[in-house]
């Protein structure tokens, strides 16, 4: 892969719809876990969300957009503002493209307009009549084209949780391939929170319960430990959501207006899993396959990798799976074990948006010398060949960092990117 500069970056989260606030809170070890408001205990177990409460979305757009949104959407416009003030780009309408991906789009939108129905004993009038528009996976990619007067490719990912990494990669090679010289991408995720973060106690998403039933969520009566990638009593998963959006630019691109580089993304590779619709490959098989495509695509050695960013869902098959793949690629020929880490001891799992939010404190701890840690975890898994690291951040150089998103449906999709 071409060199692709990342210039910009923007976040809606559970800590905060701002990077550098994200970002303190992160390094800081906050657990945005909380009980989810309109929830009592299911099935014997306690039930908890990550949500980006301190959203509102009369801070980013007019209520003309915000009445024929979803939440999904509204997140994504929010982090793509953040992103190009912060890259202090103007765009070339038909230079520029825009990628975004979403596991589950306006579902909430869906969700309410059917608890609406029946709670006006089949009065179709009361269904939002923008619900049409609401609902549609591509809204994202749309309402920022729309936005920002863009004319090139517009495209939606929908790899589940390996969506973000898919969108990078797909808008990386539209510039590779000359299609663009500018990309916004990202992934967003939204169905818990509502606007001006007041909980509606009459909505109760049945995605919330479906998970649950699924056996996915988390069975810790303790929210800081509700979700602990990597350790030995991991038991599930806590919904969260939010908005990760980058600028990409071609390397040349970026040199000659002056922009300021976060990094490089250098690397990707996608590729189907195929084992089960929720379960990975049992050992690791297609997940490490993944890696080293990335690695081989970034022209990287494994043991030039200073730092890995994994999925790590806290699940007890998902983890088992991913840390056979690390220990394959990432053991041997190193000095020292490899520092790993995952956000999602922080704000939950994000669904789509979690490989971005992974990306961005990652990147974002580049020029400190500084690797995020993963929040919650205290006893590590000792199938764990590596190092993954707790308790706080470490001091840590990081000039190569790979980044993992595995997905529902076997999307297993992994990127590589450099500080230089």
């Amino acid at each position: 892969m071409e060199r692709i500069a990342i210039t910009g970056l923007g976040i809606v989260s559970s800590l905060g719809c701002e990077v550098d606030e994200y970002y303190r809170r992160v390094m800081a070890g906050e657990i945005a876990v909380r009980p989810a408001p309109w929830a009592a205990d299911f099935e014997g177990r306690k039930m908890w969300w990550s949500a980006a409460e301190q959203f509102d979305p009369r801070d980013w757009m007019g209520d003309r957009v915000i009445a024929g949104s979803d939440l999904f959407a509204q997140f994504a416009l929010a982090a793509t503002h953040q992103a190009v003030e912060d890259a202090r780009i103007e765009f070339d309408s038909e230079r520029t493209a825009v990628v975004h991906g979403t596991s589950i789009g306006g579902g909430r939108s869906m969700m309410l307009a059917q608890q609406q129905l029946e709670a006006a004993g089949g009065d179709g009038t009361a269904v939002d009549k923008k619900m049409p528009i609401q609902i549609m996976p591509n809204m994202a990619s749309a309402q920022t084209a729309i936005h920002y007067d863009l004319h090139g490719p517009s495209m939606t990912v929908t790899t589940a949780c390996a969506s973000s990494a898919d969108a990078l990669g797909l808008a990386a090679r539209y510039i590779e391939h000359g299609d663009a010289d500018v990309a916004i991408a990202g992934a967003t995720e939204g169905g818990l929170s509502l606007p001006g973060g007041t909980p509606d106690e009459a909505f109760v998403p049945a995605l919330f319960y479906g998970y649950n039933l699924y056996g996915m969520e988390s069975f810790s009566d303790d929210p800081k430990r509700a979700m602990i990638p990597f350790d030995v009593e991991r038991s599930g998963i806590v919904m969260g959501e939010g908005s990760g959006v980058f600028i990409l630019e071609r390397e040349a691109h970026a040199r000659a207006r002056g922009a300021r580089i976060y990094g490089f993304l250098c690397g990707y590779a996608s590729i189907a899993d195929a084992s089960h619709p929720s379960s990975p490959e049992p050992n690791g098989k297609w997940e490490t396959r993944v890696m080293e495509l990335a690695l081989a695509d970034a022209g990287v050695e494994p043991p030039q990798v200073d730092a890995l960013v994994a999925h790590a869902t806290g699940t007890p098959k998902g983890d088992t799976a991913e840390i056979q793949a690390i220990n394959r690629i990432h053991v041997a020929g190193r000095e020292k074990p490899l520092p790993v880490s995952s956000i999602k001891g922080h704000v939950g799992h994000s669904g789509a948006a979690s490989g971005a939010m992974a990306l961005i404190a990652g990147l974002k701890g580049m020029p400190d010398n500084r690797f995020f840690h993963t929040a919650g975890t205290k006893h590590v898994d000792p199938a764990c060949e590596f190092d993954v690291v707790i308790e706080k951040p470490r001091d840590l150089e990081v000039n190569t960092l790979q980044v993992n998103s595995f997905g529902f449906g076997g999307q297993d999709a992994s990127i590589i990117v450099t500080r230089n």
